[in-house]
């Protein structure tokens, strides 16, 4: 088996000749030489004709960027910068040099209204390519990545869309610019001299950075060479069969500074795991889904913590269940079952291995069940349920089943919509939601088990968990698909207290108080899971503080935040495929590599 698949941010990919390594393994003469570069390409870039603060980008839901390149040799690099913060199609405007003019260009884009234009002062000696940016000046927002000599402002003086010139063209530049559009890196500097009447010196806008920012380890303090042992514990992992393969990203002080995949998608080792693969959540569901919406409406005034589930569900009234707050439910605290296997329950008249109006739930790929099944048998069954002691801790999936109905009581939405409409399409995750069928080709998401007992096939795409999955793929505890990067989009909302991007999505004080310890009889906080104060648990690792919060998930998964350490840390795996196998949390493969990192903070450079 291979040992691993480079998964180094993009910022680093043009620099593998230059450094010959992965982020995550660069000697420290290279470490010192991407830090100087990094360091003069910030002194060399400049944010020109930003009245209008369209720089960095907002509004990530409503914007369809375009980018388009002439002569850049590091466009790639440039492009694959601005996909880890929105979705941008990339054109090659020198394919419309020729036959194919700049006005089939203008018509491609006809669908995009934000356009990233690449160039280079080579491309300003060109007249189809100035009458290329005038043509666009008023039809959509603008704006230029400029690279090279100043002196091509001047073929710019007309221009009223927002300038980064970086007087170097270079692999760092190109994502270095690239990271400020989006707010992941400041812009500071001002004009050194005057290049025209309307580019002077002293010019220049500052910017604030508002997103993640990709870079390597020692940005961050870290030595890179005390992170290699991540390395050795995936390989762990994959040599004894714990999951076929993983991906780990680690962010500190804002700065994505590892993210790696390692092994393959299946046993079969015939398509590698890469940094950009969606993951079945499980769990993490409850905190990356149910509990945002949550705290959106705990914060709104329109769901109250202390309020009932007979208050929000009137079919909940007539039941034993009337009288549990929400509060209970959140902290796993109603007395509930744990779960209710209904895959065991289900019966022949119940399902099809067809759809039709009958059978119109789709569970797997030739399983649909029929049409109600939730809603006239799941749900009442476990409102039917006897409670156990209440107030008592006990983990239970039940609570999210009910919190789900409540949040869409109130908000007349469907769970799944209101997290992607008011959260990811917002932070500019791309990848993030249910039913990713219905979005990506297959072979993007990795696999979990190859069910022999209830839906009898391989599960691709569709939700591990058998109840999420019986209730049409979308549930409170359950059901949440999504690749590594999102989540650290995510969840840097939630260390940075509730703002991403210049957007304000929750108060400090909500995020203090779902985040923090709220059980007298457990360490769980509202929704979310917390550092384990039996020090001989190590939960979740050994050297988490105990500022600790987040979640774990049945397919392998988990997301970790360390206010403490300013720390954002997921694992994302498939340790179910083929089987379900507890090897991943017996050998402490999702811990040990906490750990890892928490030693290579204490001992820096």
């Amino acid at each position: 088996m291979r040992k691993n698949q480079w998964g180094a941010m993009p910022c680093m990919l043009a620099l593998f000749i230059m450094f010959n390594s992965a982020c995550a393994q660069n000697p420290p003469m290279s470490a010192v030489t991407y830090l100087s570069e990094e360091k003069q390409t910030e002194q060399s870039t400049v944010l020109l004709n930003n009245e209008s603060q369209l720089v960095p980008l907002k509004n990530l839901d409503s914007i369809k960027i375009a980018s388009v390149n002439f002569s850049n040799t590091y466009a790639t690099q440039f492009d694959s910068l601005l996909n880890k913060y929105a979705e941008v199609r990339s054109f090659n405007g020198a394919d419309y040099l020729g036959q194919k003019t700049i006005n089939d260009l203008a018509q491609d884009l006809k669908f995009y209204n934000t356009l990233v234009i690449q160039l280079t002062d080579i491309d300003l000696n060109n007249p189809q390519v100035i009458n290329f940016i005038a043509l666009n000046r008023k039809l959509k927002k603008v704006v230029i990545a400029l690279f090279g000599n100043g002196n091509a402002l001047a073929k710019l003086n007309n221009e009223q869309n927002p300038i980064i010139w970086s007087s170097r063209l270079t692999p760092m530049s190109a994502g270095y610019v690239a990271q400020a559009i989006f707010g992941g890196v400041p812009l500071s500097q001002k004009l050194q001299q005057t290049f025209s009447p309307k580019y002077v010196a002293n010019s220049g806008f500052a910017t604030l950075k508002t997103r993640l920012q990709y870079t390597i380890p020692e940005a961050a303090g870290i030595n890179s060479n005390n992170l290699t042992e991540i390395d050795n514990i995936a390989a762990e992992a994959m040599r004894q069969q714990a999951t076929p393969g993983c991906v780990v990203l680690v962010a500190k002080d804002g700065k994505v500074i590892f993210n790696k995949a390692y092994g393959y998608h299946t046993y079969s080792a015939d398509e590698p795991d890469k940094i950009a693969d969606i993951f079945d959540l499980a769990s993490v569901t409850k905190i990356a889904a149910t509990t945002m919406e949550v705290m959106r409406l705990t914060e709104q005034g329109k769901l109250s913590l202390d309020s009932t589930m007979g208050d929000y569900l009137p079919i909940a009234r007539a039941t034993n269940k009337n009288n549990i707050r929400v509060r209970e439910l959140m902290l796993h605290q109603a007395g509930l079952v744990p779960y209710i296997p209904f895959h065991d329950r289900i019966k022949p008249t119940d399902h099809s291995g067809d759809s039709s109006a009958v059978f119109n739930t789709k569970v797997a790929d030739g399983y649909y069940v029929r049409k109600g099944f939730y809603s006239d048998y799941m749900l009442p069954t476990m409102l039917k349920t006897g409670l156990r002691t209440r107030g008592q801790y006990e983990y239970s999936d039940l609570s999210m089943y009910f919190m789900k109905e409540i949040v869409e009581s109130i908000t007349a939405e469907p769970l799944n919509k209101y997290v992607q409409t008011e959260f990811y399409n917002k932070l500019g995750m791309q990848t993030a939601g249910f039913l990713p069928r219905n979005r990506f080709n297959v072979d993007r998401i990795i696999p979990t088990e190859d069910d022999t007992y209830f839906r009898h096939t391989l599960l691709e795409g569709y939700v591990h968990d058998q109840g999420a999955a019986l209730a049409g793929g979308v549930s409170g505890h359950a059901g949440l698909f999504a690749d590594a990067n999102d989540l650290a989009i995510l969840f840097q909302m939630m260390l940075n207290k509730g703002t991403y991007g210049g957007v304000k999505y929750f108060k400090p004080e909500t995020v203090e108080q779902f985040t923090a310890k709220q059980s007298a009889v457990s360490r769980r906080g509202l929704g979310f899971d917390r550092w384990d104060p039996i020090a001989t648990r190590h939960y979740p690792s050994e050297l988490a503080s105990d500022q600790t919060y987040g979640h774990t998930g049945y397919t392998g998964t988990c997301v970790w935040v360390d206010p403490k350490y300013n720390l954002v840390y997921i694992f994302l795996s498939n340790r179910v495929h083929p089987k379900v196998t507890e090897k991943l949390s017996s050998l402490r493969i999702r811990p040990r590599i906490q750990d890892v990192v928490y030693k290579a903070i204490e001992k820096g450079l």
